[in-house]
């Protein structure tokens, strides 16, 4: 799939709650942190489902099941049914079942999540190597799965069966801080096996092809926030984004995203849904957006004017991704990061 190169986030005169007709939520990040939820975040959902948009719970997080997910939003004032949540438990799934015959036995190395994904597609969750499964299935199996469950995947793949993984995002945020994710678990069993393993979730398009399947969104928005998974599944899959700066990205790694990371959109959280987008236009040798002027120097990025930080945010993104082309950006942008306390 060739696509333009990225230079700038894109304005709208709508409102992007109106000009999309789904919205392809992350929650880690986005909706919620450590279990409760971010600031504005039911209000904006509230309000943006009232004005007819459909939301879509989006997660890499194989763990829960998606009538937990939804029961944990309901309780957070979020109204959820189980079919408006999508995981990547859900996506590999159907990827297994796509290759092994109806009723078979895959040893999975995870939570619940995946047991009831498995079971919705016919096929039997089993716990041992020695239960003769035709595929191993490994995803977010939460703080307390025992190191054991990796020496059983490592068994049945050393005896040539096949290896799914739902993810490999490496972290994943807790209330206490950056925890080791799904990917820290695969590389455990990699590491073991020296066996490479078929992945479904974002930012891949089994991920993709899944949340389309279900949703049947026509014109979707994915919101997320993070560059790897979030945006990248949306590059991928051919649709716009929209970043929020809730979760763990920030601003070095959003000027320096490659085109495959840079979002359509840009906002502080999900209140962006229910406005427009302010353009980003060129001025001079730079770019304007909202009272702000920003350059791409010989070793830096510069801001100059006032106004709202989000807006020297997004003028910066400009200058940088238009410096760097079809690379990364290398310029120093600290001090003008420091000018908009970002």
């Amino acid at each position: 799939m060739s696509q333009q190169v990225r230079t700038r986030p894109e304005g709208s005169d709508r409102a992007l709650s109106e000009a999309y007709d789904t919205a392809l939520l992350d929650l880690d990040g986005v909706v919620y942190a450590g279990g409760e939820a971010i600031a504005h975040a039911v209000d904006s959902l509230g309000t943006a489902r009232a004005g007819g948009m459909h939301l879509a719970y989006v997660t890499n997080n194989a763990l829960r099941t998606p009538d937990a997910v939804a029961a944990h939003l309901t309780e957070l004032g979020i109204p959820a049914q189980a079919g408006d949540v999508i995981t990547s438990a859900q996506a590999v799934a159907r990827l297994i079942a796509e290759e092994v015959p109806a009723g078979a036995r895959v040893l999975v190395v995870g939570g619940e999540g995946l047991r009831v994904a498995l079971r919705e597609r016919g096929l039997e969750p089993v716990e041992s190597a020695d239960d003769v499964p035709v595929a191993v299935v490994q995803g977010y199996g939460g703080p307390e799965l025992p190191w054991g469950r990796f020496a059983e995947a490592c068994y049945a793949i050393a005896r040539g069966v096949p290896w799914f993984a739902s993810n490999t995002d490496l972290t994943i945020p807790s209330a206490r801080g950056i925890a080791p994710g799904n990917g820290a678990a695969v590389e455990v069993v990699r590491i073991a096996t020296g066996a490479e393993p078929r992945v479904a979730g974002k930012p891949l398009p089994p991920m993709h092809r899944e949340t389309i399947l279900r949703t049947g969104a026509q014109r979707p928005l994915v919101v997320g926030d993070r560059l790897d998974t979030d945006i990248e599944g949306a590059f991928n899959g051919g649709v716009d984004s929209l970043l929020v700066l809730t979760g763990v990205t920030d601003g070095p790694q959003l000027l320096a995203a490659p085109p495959r990371h840079r979002p359509t959109y840009v906002d502080a959280d999900l209140r962006g849904m229910l406005t427009g987008q302010p353009e980003v236009v060129e001025a001079g040798a730079g770019f304007w957006c909202g009272g702000w002027t920003a350059t791409a120097g010989e070793k830096r990025l510069e801001l100059d004017g006032e106004g709202e930080a989000l807006d020297g945010l997004r003028a910066l993104c400009a200058a940088a991704w238009t410096a760097a082309g079809d690379e990364v950006c290398e310029l120093d942008a600290g001090k003008a990061l420091t000018r908009l306390a970002l």
